[in-house]
């Protein structure tokens, strides 16, 4: 199964970012979902006093999301392509938002102390999922929230099948008629190739990460796209 990886994969995205959002339109509650992720993170008080991060931010969906939960909070958005963070950038945000061209794995040069982080369709697209989760871990404050919204499978074959079904009959023609053939091929093997929900969860525990849950989303996606919620460690529970 031949997936895309690193500046292959940005290049592909940054081809596809002119269409991205027409085509994730195409998938009933696509926005509605990742507002429901990011609701998931419980952030107090509209985000009042809070710094956020948003990595893989693509177009900004995630990012609308995001606003949308926590609309008082300062949010640094994220991402390698930099075709999908020029799109993201030319819409209109409030003076709290901010653009970021970096991949996953290096953050250092966008800094820590982030209260949350919002990760939306990002880690199966990675080539080291345990690399970005200790990245994550390093930029998040003892405590600080991660909320993963993303493609990982139940372990159902029926599941699976239906995913296959909708990339076959939807995803796939609608990508090879944008141009970008290669970039919905990948994602749909990408999702199948991913970690099941518990494979994920307990990639989760094993970066230190505590309180870790799997929440499904509803409609045809169930079972399909899930949200991760889990927390950093607290101080005390970082003293041996």
């Amino acid at each position: 199964m031949t997936l895309l990886h690193d500046g292959e994969l940005s290049a592909a995205f940054d081809h596809a970012a002119r269409r991205y959002d027409l085509l994730t339109a195409v998938n009933p509650g696509y926005r509605a979902d990742l507002r429901r992720s990011a609701r998931r993170l419980r952030l107090p008080g509209g985000g009042r006093g809070l710094r956020l991060l948003d990595l893989g931010c693509g177009t900004g969906a995630s990012t609308a999301a995001l606003l949308a939960t926590a609309p008082h909070a300062e949010i640094v958005a994220v991402d390698a392509s930099a075709g999908m963070l020029e799109r993201a950038a030319a819409k209109p945000w409030p003076p709290g938002v901010s653009f970021v061209h970096a991949p996953a794995e290096e953050l250092a040069g966008v800094g820590g102390g982030f209260d949350a982080v919002f990760a939306a369709y990002l880690f199966r697209n990675v080539t080291d999922p345990d690399a970005v989760l200790a990245a994550v871990r390093t930029a998040l404050e003892p405590g600080g929230r991660l909320a993963v919204h993303e493609y990982t499978l139940s372990g159902s074959t029926a599941h699976r099948a239906v995913w296959t079904a909708v990339c076959r009959g939807i995803v796939l023609p609608a990508g090879r008629l944008a141009g970008d053939g290669g970039l919905y091929r990948h994602l749909w093997r990408s999702v199948l190739a991913f970690d099941t929900v518990p494979e994920f969860t307990a990639r989760l525990r094993r970066a230190g990460f505590r309180q870790v849950r799997a929440l499904p989303l509803p409609g045809w996606q169930t079972g399909i796209t899930h949200t991760v919620v889990a927390a950093a460690p607290d101080a005390r529970q970082e003293t041996p």
